[in-house]
């Protein structure tokens, strides 16, 4: 873990200087009332927390917030979104001594973790000191269940330790009881993505960005691709180029350390390629504008007249599909969708989200809506429709965490203060 630790810290500072959080050693002291302690892993899930974040401080405006991730990208998405308005700490290795150091240091009064992250010490280590565990926007997809059913014992115990499951989704709710959960400590709540409250400039941004890229032509963005993707899109973006000449494809790459990787790749297909770091927009002769930025993806959907959500052409298992169509744009994903199942049979069935196999069915299907203003319209003022009427689940969880405190002492002298 520790060799691990030093090759990430030769490309992101943060772990160089602050490696021994992962150990649980933190040299700045805790101060004030115990936290709410809740778990991002990455950008995707602090993304996810924040409206979380935000109702909890509504609520319990004594009560502090920490949030630890795991990764750098993490730790500057909750920089970007929080500012210093939660603390942020590494999450510590799954290791007694880690973990114990790391809640004697902070001494937390309920811990939330996001998603799916079962992690045996931790959960061992809530537990013995009487700290309940909630896991919110849990999902737990078909492939995982496998995954966890082959250690059948201890996956057993470890849902047996979470103090309440919050669901995404029924599916997500039942592949937790096959693990061992009870079923009285799981509610099906939906999805806190639904709730993610985009800044209310967003539309002025997106109508700058479209200016820099061109507003007369058609724009395609390809959100959050993974390994091996930006081949079958390129593919498609061939076919589209033939039949709209003057298509542009916005790429954004999901993990930052591939942006140089997908530009060589671009160059070697021969595209004009552009990168978001070196322009702010680009001319009609660009055909790719490459996003190797972070933190710009919304302003970028709502600019795009439709949008592809990677990590589903090949097995990854899928990213947010709800940004965009809380954007109001029409979505298109691969098959591999499992992370999202529930979201996107959805919208699937609403007639927002169009799922395509091969390179093929995807150029096929983003023509016709490319082509198609009217549709396209009418399908993003639908798919704003659908996400507003599925928001909600941030206030559920926020009650089940308040129905786990009420009887902590600290928590009720922190509501008295109040």
């Amino acid at each position: 873990m520790l060799l691990r630790q030093a090759w990430r810290g030769e490309a992101a500072a943060r772990y160089r200087a602050r490696w021994r959080e992962r150990l649980g050693r933190h040299a700045e002291a805790w101060s004030g009332p115990s936290p709410i302690w809740i778990h991002a892993v990455s950008v995707g899930e602090t993304m996810a927390a924040a409206p979380l974040v935000r109702a909890l401080q509504e609520r319990l405006p004594q009560v502090p917030i920490l949030l630890t991730t795991t990764t750098a990208t993490g730790a500057d998405c909750a920089a970007r979104v929080f500012g210093g308005a939660v603390r942020h700490a590494f999450f510590p290795f799954d290791l007694p001594g880690a973990v114990g150091r790391f809640l004697d240091h902070f001494q937390p009064r309920v811990l939330v973790v996001m998603e799916t992250e079962l992690w045996p010490n931790t959960f061992a280590a809530c537990g013995a000191r009487e700290v309940p565990i909630v896991l919110a926007n849990a999902r737990l997809s078909a492939r995982s269940l496998a995954g966890y059913q082959r250690f059948a014992r201890l996956s057993r115990e470890l849902v047996r330790g979470i103090d309440h499951i919050a669901a995404q989704g029924t599916d997500d709710a039942a592949r937790f009881v096959a693990l061992g959960a009870e079923s009285t400590r799981i509610a099906v709540i939906g999805s806190l993505k639904f709730d993610v409250d985009l800044p209310p400039s967003i539309h002025e941004q997106a109508a700058a960005v479209r200016r820099d890229l061109g507003v007369s032509r058609p724009i395609l963005i390809a959100a959050s691709t993974r390994d091996g993707e930006e081949v079958l899109l390129l593919d498609a973006f061939a076919r589209l180029r033939a039949a709209l000449p003057d298509i542009l494809l916005i790429l954004v790459p999901r993990h930052p350390e591939r942006f140089d990787e997908v530009a060589e790749l671009c160059a070697a297909r021969g595209l004009a390629t552009v990168r978001r770091s070196r322009a702010p927009g680009c001319g009609g002769e660009t055909q790719v504008y490459l996003v190797d930025s972070m933190g710009e993806l919304p302003r970028f959907y709502a600019a795009a007249d439709l949008a592809f959500v990677g990590g589903s052409l090949l097995p990854f298992g899928g990213h947010n599909v709800l940004e965009p169509a809380m954007l109001g744009r029409p979505v298109l994903v691969g098959p591999h969708t499992f992370n999202f199942s529930d979201i996107v049979r959805l919208l699937e069935q609403a007639g927002v989200l169009r799922v395509v196999e091969d390179a093929e069915q995807l150029a096929v299907a983003a023509r016709a809506w490319l082509e198609d203003s009217n549709e396209r319209d009418r399908v993003g003022r639908l798919a704003r429709d659908i996400v507003h009427r599925h928001r909600g689940a941030t206030q559920r969880t926020v009650g089940e965490i308040e129905r786990l405190l009420v009887q902590a002492p600290a928590l009720e002298a922190a509501n008295h203060v109040a």
